[in-house]
């Protein structure tokens, strides 16, 4: 959302919140064809630990409705959610699978899905106004595509998405290869959310503040003094403040749950453990696993070659990344997977990894510790890739990154310019395409996500990627920092290359990659409020 200077500040009540815990599939053949809620099949061949069903097969329905949930011991909110959880129910499929899902909206606004890093055809994207309408209250909607590629994905609402988004409308959704090594499999989502959500401010019309509501806060135990005397101090404050205030997410989340509400992850000694940690929020969270080595086996849910053991080291994972790690249980005990950070909302983002069998708890939390972070680009063995820096690309595009004031707002552009503005990457199909992304934002972070495609990433400031080649679709650039990526235009269509946290995004930060000659098969409804950000 866009923060408008004004000189009389009008404070928008939010509440985000989510209810539901950590996923967790042994691995086991699973039933075919069929949608299966976890718990009935929970002694056959799925165990879950949470209200958030596991679907596998390959038809599904997904419904977008309100529902209650509890968000820690104190907050409780009324949610948008998919299926009635936050997350919404895991989607499960086999690696070649032709999958089938029908939406069906049921709130009281314009929805979509995005299939997030999983390539399919543009017209399943679900980005309304580029490739769908957005589904209208009481409509549906059918995606179809196939599950070629494995790996660890999510899927979030891509209409009005910096608001339907933090409302808790997305899951994960999972393509098992058609090998696995592991023994026990984990999901965690790591979101964030605010306690006190008048403090985060919109100036805009009534109809924008009715599309931020969050409403229902059953958990608010603020006094109306305290709320006022915060009011205060913002209405001074408020013409400085140029930017969105993310200390505003006071309670960070797994599989949204906080501090004691998040269910253990359980183990048995001897197990395999895959962890895959995927991060739908707005901010970048560092991941701590205590007690234990681990590899990096994936990330974003492409798989690395010959990844080495570690331990101690911070994972850093950005807005639309996803990181898979394995270890060996070989630690009886009970141990922690936790945050680090100064923010508030720090400590309740920790899961306790608890062995079977086990009462003794030998660890305590330390989301304060000084640790080293995870460097990917320069981790596990190198080996042939696609791309390498000095080849012939067929286009070269730079992506200058950056912050500006347009008619009193705080705006985050491309090239000097905001959506839909921005200059398109025109491509053929078959052109292999070279992209520098520069960040030249002061003090913000630009996970930048490209929709349809993988990238190799070829260079960080100007240094070769050693180790593995590395593969991804989102790409976190730090103030100052330069990547350089390649990939094939190889999936014609009209795609979102945009900054992944949504508040950027709506304020400007998205590019389009555009295919000569291509034709979107639907047509824009002026009707339908679409709304692509």
């Amino acid at each position: 959302m866009k923060l408008k200077i004004l000189g009389i500040i009008t404070f928008a009540i939010l509440l985000l919140a989510a209810c539901s815990s950590a996923e967790n599939t042994s691995n086991t053949n699973k039933p075919e064809n069929q949608n299966t809620n976890t718990e009935e099949t929970a002694n056959k061949n799925l165990a879950a630990t949470s209200k958030t069903e596991i679907l596998t097969g390959n038809t599904f329905s997904i419904v977008a409705k309100e529902a209650n949930h509890k968000l820690n011991e104190k907050v409780s909110v009324t949610a948008w959610t998919f299926n009635g959880s936050v997350p919404g129910s895991q989607i499960r499929v086999k690696e070649g699978e032709d999958v089938t899902i029908n939406l069906k909206n049921e709130l009281p606004d314009p929805v979509s899905i995005h299939w997030h890093g999983i390539p399919l055809p543009n017209n399943m994207d679900g980005i309304p106004g580029v490739t769908q309408n957005a589904v209208q209250p009481g409509e549906s909607f059918t995606y179809k595509f196939n599950a070629s590629v494995p790996g660890t994905y999510m899927y979030h609402t891509h209409q009005d998405g910096v608001n339907q988004l933090d409302k808790g409308l997305y899951g994960s959704f999972i393509v098992e290869p058609k090998e696995t090594s592991y023994d026990r499999d984990y999901s965690l989502m790591l979101d964030e959310w605010m306690s006190s959500p008048e403090e985060e401010m919109d100036m805009g019309s009534m109809e924008n503040m009715e599309g931020m509501d969050h409403s229902n806060m059953d958990g608010m135990e603020e006094s109306s003094s305290d709320s006022d005397n915060k009011q205060a101090e913002e209405s001074e404050d408020s013409a400085s403040m140029m930017g969105h205030d993310m200390s505003n997410y006071d309670i960070f989340t797994i599989n949204g749950k906080s501090g004691k509400d998040v269910e253990p992850l359980k183990v048995k000694e001897g197990e395999k453990v895959r962890l895959r940690l995927a991060n739908i929020g707005y901010m970048s969270h560092k991941i701590h696993l205590h007690g234990h080595s681990f590899k990096v086996v994936a990330i974003d849910g492409q798989e690395l070659n010959e990844p080495k053991e570690i331990k101690d080291q911070l994972l850093s994972i950005a807005p639309g990344e996803r990181y898979d790690i394995e270890f060996i249980a070989d630690n009886p005990g009970q141990w922690y997977l936790e945050c680090h950070g100064e923010m508030e909302g720090t400590e309740g983002m920790k899961a306790v990894i608890q062995y079977e069998g086990s009462s003794k708890f030998n660890d305590q939390p330390n989301s304060e510790k000084e640790l080293p972070e995870f460097n990917f680009t320069a981790y596990g063995k190198t080996a042939s890739a696609e791309f390498t820096l000095n080849q012939k690309f067929d286009v070269e595009y730079t992506m200058d990154l950056n912050t500006a004031m347009e008619e009193n707002e705080m705006v985050y552009t491309i090239n000097g310019k905001t959506f839909p503005n921005t200059d398109n990457l025109e491509v053929k199909e078959g052109d292999l395409v070279k992209v520098k992304l520069i960040n030249n934002s002061e003090s913000d972070d630009h996970p930048m996500h490209l929709h349809g495609h993988f990238f190799q990433v070829l260079s960080k400031n100007g240094k070769p990627i050693e180790g593995s080649p590395i593969l991804k679709d989102t790409i976190n650039l730090k103030p100052g920092e330069e990547y350089v990526v390649a990939f094939k235009a190889d999936n014609p269509g009209k795609w979102l290359f945009h900054c992944h946290d949504l508040h950027h995004a709506s304020a400007g930060m998205v590019d389009m990659v555009k295919y000569k000659g291509f034709e979107p098969d639907f047509t824009p409804d002026p009707d339908a409020n679409n709304k692509p950000e």
